[in-house]
């Protein structure tokens, strides 16, 4: 920390200030936005609105990150915004690479000891869900057409109409929410038969500790439906 007040000509009580910013942004931003990513250009204007040293927004991030694990016990991951598959040719030169990161906050306490003091009972539904969208489009490859995602949900009973469903409530607003919370985007393509918009597997859900899990719970599945079925 000395080094880097040095470094950057500030005191080390105005450098802790602006980690203290930091790290009160991201856990409000977080709770306030049930988990969406925070973008990296959010973190860096709570430093740049009142310095203007070069490299400074970094050191702070990394101070915050730190503190965050070491105090709180969230590792705050950084995830680099992936485009549609459709466009990745096109805007791939053109998107600035600090403009696309983003951090979630991930609790690094043990399974037992986060199922006991993190995890919502009250949002477990949520997780629930999450998993079921983000499984069903990864079994179909990564992309699906909306109406095939429709078709599957119908089938759990989840209507696209439905704005009172007895946990989800509105439901097509719960699908929205995982595009926010970017384990989702959509991606609309030109076709004979008109626009059709897709829906299609974001940085979240590609991530390893998320998409690992996702296998996991998959392979698993398949393998009790094996189990069942073998024992007809």
């Amino acid at each position: 920390m000395a080094n880097a007040t040095e470094d950057f000509g500030i005191s080390k009580e105005e450098m802790d200030k602006l980690v203290g910013e930091v790290i009160r942004y991201i856990l409000f931003k977080t709770h306030q936005t049930s988990g969406c990513p925070i973008k990296r250009e959010e973190l860096t204007q709570l430093v740049t609105k009142s310095y203007h040293q070069r490299n400074l927004p970094a050191s702070v991030i990394n101070e915050a990150k730190e503190k965050l694990s070491s105090i709180f016990g969230y590792e705050v991951r950084e995830l680099q915004r992936c485009q549609p598959s459709s466009k990745n040719q096109m805007r791939l030169s053109q998107q600035n690479v600090s403009d696309s990161k983003s951090y979630v906050l991930i609790s690094q306490l043990p399974p037992d000891a986060c199922k006991q003091f993190v995890v919502n009972v009250n949002t477990a539904h949520l997780t629930g869900f999450t998993f079921v969208i983000v499984g069903i489009v990864y079994l179909t490859g990564g992309k699906i057409p909306e109406e095939s995602l429709w078709n599957h949900m119908k089938r759990m009973c989840l209507c696209e109409d439905e704005q009172s469903h007895p946990v989800l409530g509105n439901v097509k607003q719960a699908l929205e929410n995982l595009v926010l919370q970017r384990y989702l985007q959509k991606d609309k393509i030109n076709s004979p038969e008109g626009n059709i918009l897709y829906y299609e597997l974001a940085e979240r859900a590609l991530d390893g500790p998320v998409s690992d899990r996702i296998k996991e719970y998959i392979t698993q599945i398949v393998k009790n439906d094996n189990i069942s079925v073998g024992a007809l």
